[in-house]
């Protein structure tokens, strides 16, 4: 183990942790891609489409979190917001992508659930936004773990 000039211990990253957890999210941002014409009037017809999105953008946000503990062994980021701040200081993600996956309104998965009943129509944009900035942290994500972080 080494320390920094800080005098904080550097820890090795885990790599097969970040490397499962992108699996998964891959898959994820994939399923939301499948859904065909998220809509109002969809989300009206089937209410289970929205609870299914929702889960699908929690399990996202989680994950992410987790990935960001895991690339940043030895630091606690606090919350799962907080996280992508400290990634981006670390340089894994920059400003604007940290933003897009904490915006300040609240975490995405909160704010579909918090308009599916009342303002459904703005639903489909989250959703976009969502699976656009979880799909650019996925891919930086990958390239940064490919550029062999941690190893010494």
């Amino acid at each position: 183990m080494t320390t920094s000039s800080a005098g904080a211990a550097h820890l090795p990253v885990d790599r097969a942790s970040i490397e499962h957890r992108l699996i998964t999210m891959r898959k994820s941002v994939g399923q939301l891609d499948g859904l065909e014409a998220l809509d109002s009037a969809r989300l009206a017809a089937d209410p289970g489409a929205g609870l299914v999105i929702e889960r699908i953008l929690a399990l996202l946000y989680d994950l992410a979190a987790a990935v960001n503990s895991a690339a940043l062994p030895g630091h606690s980021p606090g919350t799962p917001a907080t996280s992508f701040g400290a990634a981006e200081k670390a340089g894994i993600i920059d400003a604007e992508l940290a933003g897009a996956l904490a915006p300040a309104d609240g975490p995405h998965h909160v704010l579909v659930q918090l308009y599916l009943d009342t303002e459904p129509e703005r639903v489909p944009a989250i959703v976009a936004a969502a699976r656009s900035a979880y799909r650019e942290y996925v891919r930086r994500v990958t390239d940064w773990i490919t550029a062999g972080p941690g190893e010494d």
